[in-house]
């Protein structure tokens, strides 16, 4: 087989990239561009696995290899029945072994000139950590720095729509950031999959112009930051946005409306900041939720938990933040874009950025 294994480096000279993992570890991540053709499905893996152990290692090879011939047959008939003679596929499993081995192997057989990915998934995947170490570095950062409510995803969103290099790390990690910040019916990524989307992300801006990023703390939900994006962007020029009281608290009340229109939900996600505040505020906060008393419970929140959080939290790993660029950004307006073209205009005279 040795001939047959060629290494992650040469994985774009091939037509298609296939995973023969099951599903749900195609599920926690995979490489960008593959298409899941399981050799065999989540339960027969299991049930393999536990053979190999409970019973013997020849027992548990001889009902995998049934099942794995079992499945490339029905891939042969239904996934892979309209590819042509000269098709050039690239196969991957776990580590390179016995999976993608046997589909290399028969498609090979057939007249396919597959390959076999030398490593498999863990040879990507160490990849894609040595890539998280080093590439962030090669780009410079301008971030943005304001309380909870002050929209400063918002003003993101507006900066790219205004020709501007972004990076949303939020949209990434399919979360808010903050204790309310979870996306309604959106699971966040595995953090190997943030891993893999982050890497494709910095791989497509342009190293020649600055980037701009929204500050962040280490963990954005369930999922962490590489320290190497964190330690860059630290070093980076930063923009503090403000907002005045009123419009933060519309726009909580606008960007947390899929909260309030599932009160259980909310006064769950109250409960569990019980030991942050105490108990008598937090049932207050799910009596206003009770009584839909949903800017009262804005100005709540930003006054006695967001306000105080972002006063306490330690902004001296900004270095640039002291002669930071102060923009007054009204988040509720239509204008939000305009708004953007004037701060990149700013931005543009005082040399601190080249759209």
């Amino acid at each position: 087989m040795k001939n047959l294994l060629v290494s992650l480096e040469k994985a774009g000279d091939f037509d298609e990239i296939i995973d023969v993992r099951t599903p749900l570890e195609f599920a926690e991540d995979h490489i960008p561009g593959a298409i899941n053709a399981p050799v065999l499905s989540n339960e027969e893996r299991v049930l393999v696995g536990t053979t190999y152990k409970q019973v013997s290692p020849f027992e548990g090879t001889r009902i995998g290899a049934a099942l794995v011939a079992r499945n490339i047959a029905h891939h042969l008939e239904t996934t892979f029945a309209d590819r042509p003679r000269s098709w050039r596929p690239l196969i991957y499993c776990w580590r390179g072994g016995k999976r993608s081995g046997s589909v290399t192997t028969l498609f090979n057989m057939i007249g396919w000139p597959a390959r076999q990915l030398d490593g498999g998934y863990k040879s990507y995947r160490r990849a894609t950590l040595d890539t998280l170490h080093a590439l962030p570095a090669t780009f410079s950062y301008i971030v943005l720095v304001g309380p909870t409510g002050s929209g400063k995803t918002r003003l993101l969103t507006a900066l790219s729509q205004a020709g501007a290099q972004t990076l949303d790390l939020e949209a990434l990690a399919s979360h808010r950031g903050s204790l309310l910040g979870a996306w309604t019916g959106v699971p966040q990524p595995s953090q190997k999959r943030f891993d893999t989307l982050l890497v494709s992300a910095l791989r497509s801006l342009d190293s020649a112009r600055p980037v701009f990023v929204e500050a962040e703390s280490r963990r954005i939900g369930s999922v962490t930051l590489p320290l190497a994006l964190l330690e860059t962007f630290h070093r980076g020029a930063c923009i503090e946005v403000l907002s005045s009281r009123e419009d933060r608290a519309t726009f909580l009340q606008h960007d947390y409306a899929h909260l309030f229109d599932d009160p259980e939900s909310l006064k769950g996600q109250l409960q569990r900041m019980i030991g942050l505040h105490s108990r008598e505020r937090v049932l207050g906060w799910q009596q206003l939720v009770d009584e839909n008393r949903r800017a009262e419970l804005a100005h709540e929140l930003i006054g006695r938990h967001y306000d105080p959080a972002y006063a306490r939290s330690s902004h001296a790993h900004f270095v640039e933040l002291p002669r930071a660029v102060q923009w007054n950004f009204r988040p509720n307006d239509a204008n939000v874009v305009d708004q953007a073209k004037a701060l990149l205009a700013q931005l543009d005279r005082s040399a601190l950025v080249v759209i």
